[in-house]
């Protein structure tokens, strides 16, 4: 006993757990998360082209301030300005070197310390996009202690300057430039996330976690009916998904209502059944005394009330059988049809003016489990003989026929008599336990078992025909298919 509390404490987390979603997982975590990743995915793809025109701008701006210093150095003399001068010149630009080329000549006009090297020729007139963003990635995570020549004209001037230069300062103010547009970024990726959320989250979240509420309230208490979901007046999808909800919703709660019923009443009926069954059975030993009794009155009356007696306890055997949890799954053998059929006329309680006919081929075979299709066609054949009892015209042909034929792989069981045909309202609950009688007093019970039996061969029962003076049932069963392994090891075996 403590053991199962344990267990059942256990549990019990974990079922809760289940059945509600902690905040970090749940669907509107999971959007505002993916909008910002999605914003931010699209604010790279757009710092690219920034980051690269922002390169380009910044050298472009040096070389015009160069290239305005270069217009009056050519003016004048450039050797007059001192060695002072001309590093102040220089260093206000952030350049090594300024020199200005005009009709083919270059003119070296400020220098301060030439540079060894050069790491990179930039020209800025011929630039693409593509190339652009290749050099401004470059600069952004690979310089700092490089030497740039960048060149080209400026304005409508027809001179073409040329600046050389560490890139340190240009890759300080790219990366201001990146941190500013980082973050600008950001916030418009959290403000564009709140926004979507929000309207999402009105149209769509809410109302799934409406419904999700509603499926965990209903499941907790499925004969509530405070607990069906009430649908919105929507004519989107949403919509459409609450107000289908609530119909399933109505028509579980109903049919968990009549299952309830039916199994409280199955339950006093079975009890009731047990009690009777033994009672109607005394009554049978008294009754069979009844013919030891010379009396003619006694004698015209004994077989009706052994008749009456010997269907009172198959309908109490029908009830209890039905009643049974589960039936066990078919045991399926090769079976000779017609001797089955003669099992069944045996058993049989035909009186004298019905005529039963055995039509199944000698040689035909069935695949089936025996005792099951036993119950099922004895069913069939007593529900065909009860309905021709009712017959007393002497002119009235009573015949109950059984015969067989095969299509392929299926085995198809035909069941026709000559009694009065199935009353309309035993048609619409053929196969439905105490619904589908087609006797006045009946259960309904034979053809609900004999429907299950097959349907568990993987076949079907249906009517087939029933009008006045002839009713037939078909009783389909494909045969087991047959395994690949199986069938390649049979073909291999010598003969």
């Amino acid at each position: 006993m403590s053991e199962a509390l344990a267990t059942d404490e256990k549990a019990g987390p974990a079922t809760t757990t289940a059945r509600t979603v902690p905040l970090s997982r749940g669907l509107s975590t999971k959007l505002l998360l993916l909008t910002i990743v999605f914003v931010l995915l699209a604010e790279v793809l757009i710092f690219l082209p920034w980051i690269a025109s922002y390169r380009l701008s910044w050298l472009k701006e040096r070389l015009g301030t160069a290239a305005a210093v270069s217009v009056v150095l050519v003016q004048g003399e450039p050797n007059s300005l001192s060695r002072t001068a001309q590093n102040d010149v220089l260093m206000a630009i952030g350049a090594k070197a300024i020199a200005v080329r005009d009709g083919g000549v270059s003119r070296l006009l400020v220098v301060s310390d030439m540079p060894p090297q050069v790491d990179e020729h930039i020209d800025i007139a011929s630039v693409g996009l593509v190339e652009g963003m290749r050099g401004a990635l470059d600069t952004l995570f690979f310089g700092g202690n490089r030497m740039l020549r960048v060149f080209g004209p400026v304005g409508e001037s027809d001179k073409e300057f040329e600046l050389i230069m560490p890139d340190y300062a240009l890759r300080n103010a790219m990366l201001i430039y990146s941190r500013n547009v980082a973050f600008v970024s950001l916030l418009i990726s959290l403000f564009t996330a709140m926004l979507v959320y929000a309207a999402i989250d009105l149209i769509m979240i809410g109302p799934i976690r409406t419904m999700t509420r509603s499926m965990l309230s209903f499941s907790e208490a499925p004969d509530d009916p405070g607990r069906i979901i009430r649908p919105a007046a929507r004519a989107d999808e949403i919509g459409v998904a609450e107000r289908e909800l609530s119909q399933m919703q109505e028509r579980l709660q109903k049919m968990l209502t009549e299952q309830k019923h039916l199994a409280d009443l199955g339950l006093a009926v079975s009890k009731i059944n047990h009690d009777m069954r033994n009672i109607l059975a005394s009554a049978q030993l008294i009754s069979d005394r009844l013919r030891q009794v010379k009396d003619p009155t006694v004698q015209a009356f004994a077989p009706k009330l052994l008749r009456a007696l010997d269907r009172a306890v198959s309908y109490s055997e029908g009830v209890l059988a039905y009643g049974r949890t589960q039936e066990p799954p078919p045991s399926r053998r090769r079976l000779r049809l017609r001797q089955l059929v003669e099992d069944v006329h045996g058993l049989l309680d035909i009186e004298e003016g019905i005529e039963f006919v055995n039509a199944v081929e000698l040689a035909f075979e069935v695949d089936a489990d025996s005792d099951q299709l036993f119950r099922v066609l004895t069913n069939l054949c007593r529900n065909a003989v009860q309905a021709m009892a009712a017959d007393t015209e002497g002119a009235v042909v009573r015949r109950l026929a059984v015969s067989a034929e095969r299509m392929g792989s299926v085995s198809r069981i035909i069941v026709t008599d000559t009694g009065p045909g199935l009353p309309p309202k035993a048609r619409e609950n053929l196969f439905a336990a105490f619904r589908g009688s087609a006797r006045s007093g009946g259960t309904g019970l034979g053809l609900a078992i004999a429907y299950e039996l097959i349907r568990a061969h993987g076949g079907t029962v249906e009517l087939v025909e029933s009008i006045g003076g002839r009713t037939t049932f078909a009783v389909t069963i494909p045969d087991q298919p047959v395994r690949f392994d199986q069938a390649r090891g049979s073909l291999r075996r010598p003969a």
